[in-house]
């Protein structure tokens, strides 16, 4: 045992409508091969299910797990009550969604003092339970489905821009400040980019792993890309710096594939008198249909541990997630976020 892994470690979790998920994560987390002590505190959002009677029969089980209540729903917002409600030097973000591997929390604690870092994360490993989540969790893996970042496709160990969920020092929170409120998504890259404009390092480490299970229905699936779109569009109206050329491709392959579409619909109409340059236009933009059917289908097929019938549901994976965050990233850019929700997560 290292002198960093006698430290301290509190777990802190947003959780809302995650009746199905909840114990497991939360087992997960409990489980954990670590030595030094252990407790997670659970912000309770306003649920509809039956959330609120798992974590009250967790919380009477085991004295490590505590509630505070989040009435906002709001992640950032739960995320900040829990780290203010938590007492250990170490502060480890966790998700509803997530199972942490065995020996997460020891890895990711020793990296952070043998690096020098102020936050930690690893790979997103998403996972399913049933074939349409499998073939969603595949798409994940794809670095045609939401991007290639480092947590979802895998890179050498290193510096980084962002880390998911997150492994800090707590001190971190009293220096650059906590969640920014005001986002509904996207906030770890904001708290992310305060860190390293404070001169400290946030660093990605494959070794860890956390299992993660995306949502299992093609309308919660699309109603989270777009809530995700619209925030980071919304994040860069804020942090100009903060845009990369991957976030201009999905809306031109939106705007390709729609003028591709009406092309191919108007073609029958034209005359024979129509100008060669007409047609010429016509063609070009009836192949930017073709191509991103083309590319659906190559990434498809290309996707690891899938079925047949996994195969084919993920036929429609990649336009639920590409169309919407499109789409949503173009309205937040334009006209900013105006408290756009995950419609896929909050029921009410």
């Amino acid at each position: 045992m290292t002198a960093a892994q006698a430290l301290g470690v509190s777990y802190v979790m947003p959780v809302l409508n995650e009746a199905g998920y909840l114990r497991d994560a939360v087992a997960s987390v409990l489980g954990q091969d670590y030595a030094g002590d252990k407790e997670i505190v659970l912000a309770l959002g306003p649920s509809i299910d039956s959330t609120d009677e798992v974590a009250a029969e967790l919380a009477a089980e085991d004295h490590r797990v505590k509630l505070v209540h989040n009435p906002q729903g709001r992640t950032p917002i739960g995320l900040n009550l829990a780290i203010k409600a938590s007492q250990y030097p170490i502060v480890v973000r966790v998700d509803a969604h997530s199972e942490l591997a065995p020996t997460y929390t020891a890895r990711g604690v020793d990296t952070m003092f043998r690096v020098g870092a102020h936050d930690v994360g690893g790979l997103m490993d998403a996972r399913g339970k049933n074939p349409l989540q499998r073939a969603i969790a595949a798409a994940y893996h794809s670095p045609w489905g939401l991007g290639g970042a480092a947590y979802h496709s895998g890179a050498p160990e290193g510096p980084a821009e962002s880390a998911y969920l997150g492994i800090f020092r707590r001190e971190v929170f009293d220096e650059v400040g906590y969640y920014d409120e005001s986002l509904h998504r996207a906030q770890d890259w904001e708290l992310c980019l305060r860190i390293r404009q404070a001169g400290h390092k946030v660093w990605f480490d494959p070794e860890l792993q956390t299992a993660y299970y995306p949502r299992d229905t093609y309308k919660d699936l699309a109603a989270q890309s777009y809530a995700s779109g619209v925030w980071r569009g919304e994040l860069s109206r804020r942090y100009p710096d903060g845009k990369s050329i991957r976030h201009d491709l999905p809306p031109l392959m939106v705007v390709g594939t729609t003028l591709g579409a009406v092309a191919w619909l108007i073609d029958p109409w034209l005359t024979s008198e129509a100008p060669g340059a007409v047609r010429l236009v016509l063609n070009l933009l009836k192949l930017a249909p073709v191509g991103y059917a083309g590319l659906v289908v190559f990434a498809t097929l290309t996707g690891k541990r899938t079925t047949l019938k996994e195969k084919l549901l993920m036929l429609g994976v990649f336009p639920s997630i590409h169309f919407p965050w499109a789409i949503g990233f173009v309205k937040g850019r334009v006209r900013g976020a105006q408290g756009t929700l995950d419609r896929g997560r909050v029921r009410s």
